[in-house]
């Protein structure tokens, strides 16, 4: 019976055949296919690193093997210590302040009928080379407020509540009744009512009088009254003009402050005319004339953005300008898939929108943030252009970064062995930080 049955049964499935490639084994195949790109790999990423740990254990001359000497420059060479501080400050600002803004500019422009063209128009720094960035940024940031756009708005801010001087560089011409006096100038001896006083000034550029300053004129006389001319006593031209008397070639000193002293007290003030004179009353009589020196105040001129205090931050902001644009895509994308439900249920329970952005929008987008936090963050370990371009020679070794001193050590110092121990510095600095991004983004992939 049994064998009876087995000879009934239906054969069973035949055993499956080995599929084979037409170019051979599937293994073989896939290490054909891979070849060029690890051949790639091999050659522009595992070589450089491998020569640069090796070639750090050697002196300048490659020839003597210095161990560990070079790492030990890391933590004891003052530009290098320089860098490590400045290449913290970096970590720490650009990339919070570059996903803040881009946040900010993803949550906003969503809800303004124009907020493609805005976000176009702040994506655009992106399509410009870091080399470019920097030159434009080194002219923003000049020190001539006639040619940095920061120092001229500075400057026009400054000036809208504390106007300069126009006569700076004033001072009493050869035999002038004034002398120095602690930054002003004041009249050797006290002045009379009806008699004019003239006060005659050199110093002052013909471009840089006043629109108003108009032909000087001597004072008339006026009974009671202490009269004057405060005056350019400079005619271009040898021998051309009378010394300490108004000509009609010389300009007045317009918007001039005259005082007048009795006892250390201002009795009376008046301010010059177009022409130069000005008018004093009685109480005058007997003082002494004195122009304050508010009237030779210099110019203001901006804030030094590429001083030693200021340029590590100025690099940073142009930094930022171009990178909010790269966070705010990135974030836009990410907020494009936050629930909606979820915002409109927080707003239906009476939350304001700053708690919606803060308790709600914030944490659903923690994780895109996280990532772009991160990647910036290790863009900025490898900072170079723009410290190198930006900076000005006198305080690029207050804006120093490891990168820039990478290539200061490798090819301006002759130093390779430590450019090569800071290469390996830098890209154990970076590793973690790449890691933590990539345990991120798979963790974020499984379902």
């Amino acid at each position: 019976m049994a064998s009876a049955a087995a000879a009934g049964a239906p054969p069973g499935p035949a055993a499956p055949k080995s599929r084979r490639s037409v170019t051979g084994t599937r293994k073989v195949v896939a290490a054909l296919f891979l070849l060029p790109a690890l051949v790639l790999l091999g050659a522009l990423v595992l070589y450089p690193i491998g020569y640069s740990v090796v070639r750090s254990l050697y002196d300048s001359s490659g020839d003597r093997f210095a161990g560990f000497d070079n790492y030990q420059a890391l933590f004891t060479d003052d530009g290098i210590r320089t860098a490590l501080k400045n290449n913290v400050i970096w970590v720490v600002f650009a990339p919070t302040v570059s996903t803040a803004l881009g946040l900010v500019f993803a949550v906003l422009t969503e809800r303004v009928r124009w907020g493609t063209a805005f976000k176009l128009i702040v994506f655009m720094p992106m399509a410009i080379s870091m080399l470019a960035a920097g030159i434009i940024f080194r002219l923003v940031y000049d020190q001539d407020p006639d040619k940095g756009v920061a120092n001229a708005v500075w400057v026009g801010v400054h000036d809208s509540f504390a106007q300069s001087s126009a006569f700076p560089k004033a001072h009493p011409g050869r035999e002038s009744p004034l002398v120095a006096q602690g930054g002003a100038f004041v009249t050797k001896d006290p002045v009379k009512a009806g008699t004019p006083v003239a006060l005659p000034m050199v110093g002052v550029a013909p471009d840089q009088f006043p629109d108003d300053a108009g032909r000087a004129v001597a004072a008339r006389p006026e009974p009671g009254k202490v009269t004057g001319t405060v005056w350019q006593d400079f005619t271009r031209g040898k021998g051309v003009g009378r010394l300490g008397a108004p000509d009609p070639a010389e300009r007045g000193y317009a918007g001039m402050r005259i005082e007048a002293v009795k006892d250390g007290k201002v009795v009376a003030s008046a301010k010059a005319a177009g022409d130069g004179t000005f008018t004093l009353p009685a109480s005058a009589d007997g003082a002494r004339l004195r122009l304050p020196a508010a009237n030779f105040k210099e110019a203001y001129n901006g804030v030094d953005w590429l001083g030693p205090a200021l340029v590590t931050p100025a690099i940073i902001g142009s930094y930022v300008w171009m990178w909010a644009g790269f966070a705010m895509v990135l974030i836009a994308a990410g907020l494009a898939g936050v629930p909606r439900e979820l915002l409109e249920q927080a707003r239906v329970d009476g939350a304001s929108e700053w708690q919606v952005f803060r308790k709600v929008t914030v944490p659903l987008l923690a994780p895109v943030l996280a990532v772009v936090t991160v990647t910036l963050m290790i863009n900025v370990l490898k900072v170079f252009d723009l410290v190198y371009i930006i900076a000005p020679g006198s305080s690029q070794d207050d804006a120093n970064v490891l990168a820039l001193e990478l290539y200061r050590k490798g090819f301006s110092e002759g130093r390779p062995g430590v450019a090569s121990a800071i290469a390996v510095f830098l890209l154990l600095l970076v590793i973690p930080v790449m890691l933590f991004n990539i345990r991120r983004l798979r963790r974020e992939g499984r379902p």
